[in-house]
Order: C-alpha cells, then structure tokens, then sequence
C-alpha cells in the first residue's frame, strides 16, 4: 500500500504545537532527527519512543533512539538547531494576491466558519489550528489511522490553514486524499453532522 505524504507549508508555523502531520514533534525535533539520522551528520539525537521494538523494529535494533554520546565539540549539529527553528518560524505565511478572491463570500464565509460550519473550534483564529495540544484521533475525524499509526500517538495534528491558498495542487490532507477544498467540507458536513445546505457548503469551499 502506497505510504507517501505530500510535503505540509514550511511557513505560518509561529505559535503552532506540534509540525508535522502525525504531530511526531515540533520543528527542533525533526531538524535534529533528519540532521543525524537523514543527513548523517555528527550530532547527538535522543527520542525513546524510537526505542518500541513492535512499533518500530528497525529503529529499535539499530538505536536510532538514543545515538551515542559525543563530545560537545564533536557535535556540529546541536548549537545550530536554536537559531534554525528562530528562522524557520519567523517565516511569515503569504497573503492572498490582491482580486484573487470575492471579500463579500468571503464575509459570509467567515461567518459560517465561526458559526454553524464549527471551523473555527480547532483551527482556532489567528494561528487556524488548536492553540495548545493539536492532536486528533482518526476517529475524530472519520478518516484511517494509516499513517497516524506510522507515529507514536497515533493522531492527526489541526493544520494550520492560513496558508491555504499556496497549496492547491495535489490535494488536501497528509495523503491528498481530498482533491479540493468542496470534498472536504462534503467530509465534515457528513462527519460531524453539521446540516450544511448546498449554498452553505458552496460559500464554505469558496472561501476557505
């Protein structure tokens, strides 16, 4: 079965718990996981749950869960990880381009959004995820556990939309399941019966 995820925005992260889609860690964590186990690099990478031989039997054989202890002059990975997450959460997320949406659906969008759609009770204004622990289970959402199994919690994070526009090729969600925006709010429409009307849902995809 098919494992790929498509690549979630690198920006808009400022405030956001939690960056990747399973929620497996924030920004220094997956700097340092993919410094040391992805690019080789020397440095010192601790992460216990990697240690679940059922769940993760490669990295439990070879210890990527705890890599040895180095020198810290040894190590040219750690002293750089501050100044990366600094820089990657300062990256602002882009605006809409001027014309590029209708203000007056989007008014009316926005009231749905924070009124009967219940948008706003996880993707909470202005960070458009949960403030504070943004992990769902499957089952909160009606879709597979596949790849939250991949993870040690076995959830799905809120993901910001803020961004939403800069990615409309190759689908919505970890997986792209969703082809655009209409099929999502189809999805949530039936999954916390919400009781949209079809000229709800249409001003909810439009203007999302």
């Amino acid at each position: 079965m098919p494992g790929a995820i498509l690549i979630p925005p690198a920006f808009g992260l400022g405030g956001v718990n939690l960056h990747a889609w399973t929620g497996w860690g924030s920004v220094p964590h997956w700097n340092a996981f993919v410094a040391n186990l992805g690019l080789h690099g020397i440095g010192r990478f601790w992460d216990p749950q990697l240690n679940d031989n059922t769940q993760f039997p490669i990295a439990a054989k070879n210890g990527f869960g705890d890599l040895p202890h180095i020198s810290p002059d040894d190590d040219r990975i750690t002293s750089k990880l501050a100044a990366l997450q600094f820089y990657q959460l300062a990256l602002p997320a882009p605006p809409p381009p001027p014309g590029s949406f209708d203000s007056a659906a989007a008014a009316r969008g926005d009231e749905l959004f924070s009124g009967k759609a219940n948008c706003n009770s996880c993707h909470v204004e202005p960070l458009w995820t949960d403030p504070g622990w943004n992990l769902h289970t499957p089952a909160e959402i009606c879709i597979d556990s596949f790849q939250a199994d991949r993870a040690p919690d076995h959830r799905y994070r809120t993901s910001p939309i803020g961004e939403l526009f800069t990615h409309f090729k190759g689908g919505f969600y970890h997986d792209g399941r969703f082809a655009n925006l209409q099929q999502i709010v189809d999805h949530y429409n039936t999954c916390m019966s919400l009781g949209l009307a079809s000229n709800e849902k249409a001003i909810s995809s439009s203007t999302c």
